[in-house]
């Protein structure tokens, strides 16, 4: 299992949301308030960044749990952007990975990440990944749920479609071929973030000149807002919509 975010937002550093808050994300991979499999997020971090005039993102990720890198603490007090997404992780199943595994995985001008666990993987899976051309299963960053799950998102948004229906199209076939999956997805561009509710938590606070979606709340805003489970969210800075997703056939 994971916690994750997402922001938009008026550029701030990066630290103001990952590390100073009381609840921040890195209290959350070890002290996790509402994270329903698991209790410590120790088997690495990651967190991806927009520049201005820059639509790819950097990303910096490590295989040590977040607490374990003070380096990082430098970069995040002087990194500022209006846009990222950052992960902390709990393997499901041990591997050697490393930080190759760690959220967020990115392609184009995408950044994403999966909060959850696919049972029976990889087996469950191997009908759904021989839908993917042959090239997107030899470019999987790693062996894990994770990284097949994104390669099926990624594939649907070079297809053309949506974010907010790329995420739940996949989250519909994933769960079809193994009940039981937890798929909470996050997804942004740098403008937009898309996410699903399917498994586990998630939340998101509006507030002027910024929206973040969250795995859970990183302090006592009374504005931050559940998000209903089998929901999937489409937010800009400004404005979030909450749609219902459709069980897979049964």
């Amino acid at each position: 299992m994971c916690r994750h975010l997402a922001f938009v937002g008026d550029p701030l550093a990066v630290g103001e949301l990952l590390l100073r808050p009381p609840h921040s994300l890195e209290r959350q991979s070890w002290e996790p308030k509402s994270q329903r499999s698991g209790v410590v997020n120790a088997d690495g971090f990651g967190v991806g960044w927009y520049a201005e005039g820059d639509p790819v993102p950097a990303r910096y990720r490590r295989a040590a749990p977040i607490w374990g890198d003070p380096g990082f603490a430098d970069l995040a007090r002087v990194v500022r952007t209006g846009a990222l997404l950052a992960a902390v992780r709990g393997a499901t199943v041990a591997g050697a990975d490393g930080e190759a595994a760690a959220a967020p995985f990115a392609a184009d001008r995408w950044l994403f990440s999966h909060n959850g666990a696919v049972p029976g993987w990889p087996d469950a899976l191997a009908p759904v990944a021989a839908t993917l051309p042959a090239p997107a299963l030899l470019a999987l960053e790693a062996r894990t749920d994770s990284a097949l799950v994104w390669a099926l998102v990624l594939h649907r948004l070079r297809s053309g479609e949506a974010p907010g229906r790329a995420l739940a199209g996949t989250v519909r076939e994933v769960a079809e071929a193994a009940p039981g999956a937890r798929l909470n997805l996050l997804l942004t561009d740098g403008t937009s973030i898309a996410a699903t509710a399917w498994g586990d938590s998630l939340w998101y606070l509006t507030g002027p000149g910024r929206t973040v979606v969250a795995s859970e709340p990183y302090d006592d805003d009374p504005r931050w807002t559940p998000v209903p489970d089998r929901t999937v969210l489409a937010a800009s800075r400004v404005d979030v919509v909450l749609s219902p997703i459709e069980e897979p056939s049964p």
